[in-house]
């Protein structure tokens, strides 16, 4: 059965962003974390807390009632409070439902906030946080998956291992751009293909950081637009929001097929076609990750997007502009504010105020989230 898209019957709009920059683990608390994002956002908007109805924070590591705890530092105020939980996808999955409420008229001005910090015991912000063994000791996942897709896209192909790293390269320099990055250095293809090897041929340089950070997202309706006196220009339109589960397959790269599913479901909704997308956040944590999902998206053909990577197709002034951010490779994955994070680049991007990281005349932007389960979240931005 055909899910209804509820944004058609009321527009919503970003109103509001603001971030935390994304760092390796360190003393600040959630709350500091949290906050600085939250202020940022409705600065930005230039509205007040107690304008805001309802608030939605994702996180995935720093336990239950992180949200109402924190958001009780803002003063007084009749929000409703929620927190939501789903893997990678935490923040991705506060923002749809902070759109749901403000389309489905549960209320006028909705927030979507990621924070999270590493836990107790799991490293201090490097690759994955995980415990890294080399492939003769054991299997270590989810490195090892990716890196098997990755000699599996080679096979498959013909493509390399340095049109595979480019893609890092791409993004180490995006991310040295961003001032909210966690990794702001850029990088060539030799550093980036120098040891140690994580996984097969995956790089430190290829896999994620997870860090910690915040990032908030404010939206409201048409008639709080008008209320509150928010600026008409700086309002960007959210034209869906699709949310899927993986289905049972065999396919060892169910990541991207989800990724198809739910992104065709998302442009659909949108009306629009994958070519018309400019700016574009995706599920990055490893290097290859960039080239399924480009294709699984539909931005280039099957096989296509390394050589579309190489010739500059996916840079910022390119056909697409993929993860202008850094993505997750270096603006970071701190899990529960990620999602959140890239709705952030995408407004930012969608506004014209991306300084040296803008890509021209942005109007249609796409988040792309996957989260362990397996679940998928796809927005879709318009500039009206």
């Amino acid at each position: 059965m055909a899910k209804k898209n509820i944004l058609k019957d009321r527009s919503v709009y970003a109103i509001g962003i603001g971030l935390h920059p994304y760092q390796r683990a360190s003393d600040v608390t959630y709350v500091t974390l949290g906050l600085t994002a939250v202020r940022a956002a409705l600065s930005d908007a230039q509205i007040k807390w107690t304008d805001v109805e309802t608030a939605f924070v994702g996180n995935a590591r720093i336990g239950m009632a992180a949200g109402s705890t924190m958001l009780r530092y803002l003063g007084p105020s009749d929000v409703s409070v929620a927190q939501v939980e789903n893997a990678s996808a935490s923040g991705s999955t506060a923002f749809r439902q902070a759109v749901h409420d403000v389309a489905s008229g549960v209320a006028e001005v909705s927030i979507a906030i990621g924070v999270d910090k590493p836990v107790e015991g799991a490293g201090r912000g490097g690759p994955i946080n995980a415990k890294v063994r080399s492939l003769d000791e054991g299997l270590v996942v989810p490195f090892s998956h990716f890196a098997m897709l990755a000699e599996r896209y080679m096979a498959d192909t013909g493509a390399t291992i340095e049109q595979i790293a480019k893609v890092a390269v791409k993004n180490h320099a995006n991310g040295a751009r961003n001032p909210f990055a966690q990794r702001q250095k850029a990088r060539t293809l030799e550093e980036v293909l120098a040891p140690p090897q994580i996984s097969g041929a995956l790089t430190r340089l290829q896999c994620t950081p997870v860090g910690e950070g915040a990032a908030a997202t404010i939206v409201a309706s048409e008639d709080a637009i008008e209320r509150l006196g928010i600026d008409w220009q700086r309002a960007i339109r959210v034209t869906a929001s699709a949310s899927r589960l993986q289905e049972f397959t065999p396919d060892e790269n169910a990541d991207a097929a989800l990724t198809r599913k739910t992104t065709l479901e998302a442009l659909d909704a949108a009306a629009v076609d994958p070519r018309d997308l400019d700016v574009i956040e995706l599920h990055d944590a490893f290097s290859i990750e960039e080239l399924l999902y480009a294709e699984a998206i539909g931005l280039c053909g099957e096989g296509e997007a390394a050589a579309c990577v190489e010739r500059g197709d996916f840079d910022i002034g390119g056909r697409h502009a993929i993860s202008p951010s850094g993505g997750l490779l270096a603006m970071g994955h701190p899990i529960g504010p990620t999602g959140v994070g890239q709705v952030c680049e995408i407004v930012r991007q969608l506004r014209n105020e991306a300084g040296d990281r803008q890509h021209p005349d942005a109007k249609i932007g796409l988040a792309h989230m996957v989260g362990v389960g397996a679940v998928c979240v796809v927005h879709v931005l318009e500039r009206t």
